[in-house]
């Protein structure tokens, strides 16, 4: 592609960019394909066609400056679909895999869950959405661990709490963390001790 750039009259910076530009443009359109896939959605159409373009423009590129004979062609579109191929390969594992986790709720997943503030989902000007007539998986958890305390009436661990919830033991830890400071009283009555 830098040499197709260069040959159409293209300045050293643009046939620098251009490339980073679609091999960029694949990337951000599978990622965003990825994560749609995480919510439970297929991508949208914007995605897929983003995905296409840039595919067959680095397609396109790579034929275009080739040998003009067949084997030439072939050779040059070689790396472009390779690498192409292995990247959805890639991502379709990716998305395969998260397809097998339960699906979260926006809001639900932060960076870092230390860092999380604790939503009042009574609250309309908080609450999106998904998220009316839907119980809240931290109180959910809290409730059950709660319910299930061990015979010195210890709380379950953090890594049981979350295994109840297909979770990581990192959330689970912090439920019980959040739940010990009265984080998740909230609505939940029965929780006062």
């Amino acid at each position: 592609m830098h040499e197709l750039c260069l040959r159409h009259g293209e300045d050293h910076v643009a046939a620098v960019l251009i490339p980073l530009a679609v091999d960029g443009t694949i990337v951000v359109a599978s990622m965003s394909i990825l994560l749609a896939n995480r919510y439970g959605s297929r991508g949208g159409l914007l995605a897929w066609t983003m995905l296409l373009i840039g595919s067959l423009a680095s397609l396109g590129a790579n034929i275009a400056v080739a040998d003009p004979s067949l084997i030439g062609r072939v050779i040059a579109a070689w790396p472009s679909a390779a690498l192409i191929g292995s990247y959805e390969l890639l991502m379709s594992q990716i998305r395969q895999a998260s397809a097998q986790e339960p699906v979260v709720a926006q809001g639900e997943v932060a960076r870092d869950p230390e860092h999380v503030r604790v939503y009042d989902h009574d609250s309309p000007e908080q609450a999106g959405p998904d998220e009316f007539g839907r119980e809240d998986l931290r109180r959910t958890a809290w409730r059950w661990a709660l319910a299930n305390r061990l015979p010195d009436g210890a709380l379950p661990s953090g890594r049981v709490i979350a295994e109840q919830f297909a979770r990581s033991a990192r959330w689970g830890r912090w439920i019980k963390r959040i739940g010990l400071e009265g984080k998740l009283a909230g609505r939940d009555h029965s929780t006062a001790a």
